[in-house]
């Protein structure tokens, strides 16, 4: 055989090996705000690991519980969401927070006109003195409840801005990076960002995959740590814009911090890593990081 012929080949060979080591992943990424920034956190993980991984993105309309059945049952390979123990007991989580516990700080929606009340609080005594508007199922509901504050349920998510105007309650809270865009939707009523006080309780929000997909998760665990380390991990979260809104709009160094307690938090929570958690009082932006992440291959959408 000629010499060019056998390079050939083996130049097949080795394209081969390559395509078929290629593992693939189905994933459903529906934007619900969350989808394009935890998409950004997978590829970046899945870059820092040895195995080649090719994604399949479904962009079909499914609902939280379709999607965690999916998983749990091998239709789709990762999911993502705020963690709780019924969530665990489902999913496999990879217990790194993607986005260092932001998403458990709350500040407040309120009519503008009582932003005087909040500026009398100082202690949690006086925290306790203001109601406060949530979703009746909300799991925030629970945690709210659980710390002893005055908690006002309502059944739709859009009565709570009326209610919040007329004074049902006095304030809605809300996830740091919610309140804009939810007064840029209610331009008709009177209402604002309350200016100094913010609740902070863990809410992980994980990465999940099946139980039985053990390598999978590893490999995203292992490429988080690896990101974590090099500290692509954090130049990815505070690039992202809606971190950078949250930073530059809401205050939240200069904010008085009630710090409550999350009863549905799982135990294997890992709150002893700092590294992981965002620290308001300690907060810089990352100057620099190591090797740009390799591409990971994706494909067109599957549905």
């Amino acid at each position: 055989m000629k010499l060019s012929s056998v390079l050939t080949l083996l130049v097949s060979s080795l394209f081969a090996f390559s395509t078929n080591a290629q593992t693939s992943l189905k994933i459903n990424a529906v934007d619900d705000g969350n989808g394009r920034y935890a998409m950004a956190m997978v590829k970046l993980a899945l870059s820092k690991v040895e195995t080649t991984y090719k994604i399949e993105i479904d962009n079909s309309e499914i609902s939280q519980a379709r999607n965690i059945t999916d998983v749990s049952e091998g239709r789709l390979d990762i999911m993502w969401a705020a963690t709780n123990q019924e969530m665990e007991d489902q999913l496999q989580p990879i217990r790194i927070p993607l986005y260092k516990g932001l998403l458990g700080h709350r500040i407040f929606i309120i009519n503008p006109a009582s932003q005087t009340k909040f500026d009398r609080v100082k202690t949690f005594a006086d925290l306790k003195q203001i109601s406060l508007g949530q979703g009746t199922t909300w799991a925030d509901s629970a945690i709210l409840a659980s710390n002893g504050l005055n908690v006002v349920r309502a059944n739709k998510y859009q009565s709570l801005f009326y209610m919040v105007e007329g004074g049902r309650f006095d304030a809605f809270p809300r996830g740091v990076h919610e309140p804009w865009a939810e007064l840029e939707s209610h331009p008709n009523l009177s209402l604002a960002v309350e200016k100094r006080i913010m609740l902070v309780y863990r809410m992980p929000f994980y990465l999940f995959t099946g139980k039985q997909n053990k390598k999978l998760a590893a490999d995203l665990e292992l490429g988080l740590n690896r990101a974590i380390a090099d500290g692509s991990f954090d130049k990815t979260f505070y690039s992202d814009p809606m971190v950078k809104a949250v930073l530059e709009k809401a205050n939240l160094e200069e904010r008085v911090v009630f710090e409550l307690d999350n009863p549905t938090l799982p135990k294997e929570t890992p709150l002893d890593r700092s590294e992981l958690w965002l620290d308001i009082k300690n907060m810089h932006q990352p100057v620099s990081v190591g090797p740009a992440a390799a591409p990971v291959a994706e494909t067109a959408p599957i549905n």
